[in-house]
């Protein structure tokens, strides 16, 4: 198989990826609770296998010291994915708060720097990202709990969706490039 032939079908395989991963976060969007709750089981999977990564390692390397301070992260690890597993409402409800506070935080950083780098061109712009995160925030906050079913599902739809459409555009301008290096335009 030539270089041409590879990277012609690599890019065809992007785009067909970038198509899925657009249609994934337009269906996320759809049903913010629903992929909101798979987020969150995925969530709770993933603690539950960082406890068991972690009692493996301190097993393994009990002779080296903190086995038992490494146990205690696997129990603590284990439990909470356990937990956001048997109750993943309230996992989703405390992913809300979190990205509420991290809304938060993240504002009032973004103002501070908008104001700090003031004489630079495009400064304007954190102070936008800013403001708006700030309103975001806000907005979840006073929405809590009710904002639950919608905020991390239509977060991870849109984060999907623009994924997939940087991918998509890169993808075509590849394409293009490969075109234009096949017929000589270049």
């Amino acid at each position: 198989m030539n270089l041409n032939t590879d990277t012609n079908r690599r890019v065809r395989w992007s785009i067909a990826l970038s198509a899925l991963m657009i249609a994934a976060g337009i269906l996320a969007m759809l049903v913010p609770s629903a992929s909101g709750l798979v987020v969150t089981i995925l969530l709770g999977w993933l603690l539950v296998l960082s406890g068991t990564i972690h009692l493996a390692y301190s097993w393994h390397a009990r002779h080296g010291g903190g086995f038992v301070l490494g146990v205690l992260l696997a129990i603590v690890h284990v439990a909470a994915g356990s937990y956001v597993l048997a109750h993943p409402v309230v996992g989703l409800k405390s992913l809300t708060i979190i990205v509420a506070a991290c809304f938060f935080v993240g504002s009032i950083l973004e103002l501070v720097l908008s104001f700090r780098l003031r004489p630079l061109h495009g400064s304007g712009w954190l102070l936008f990202d800013g403001v708006v995160t700030f309103f975001l925030a806000i907005l979840i906050w006073r929405t809590w709990p009710t904002s639950t079913l919608w905020l991390v599902g239509t977060l991870v739809g849109f984060n999907m969706l623009f994924s997939g459409f940087a991918r998509l555009n890169v993808s075509l301008a590849a394409r293009h490039v490969m075109a234009h290096r096949t017929d000589g335009s270049l």
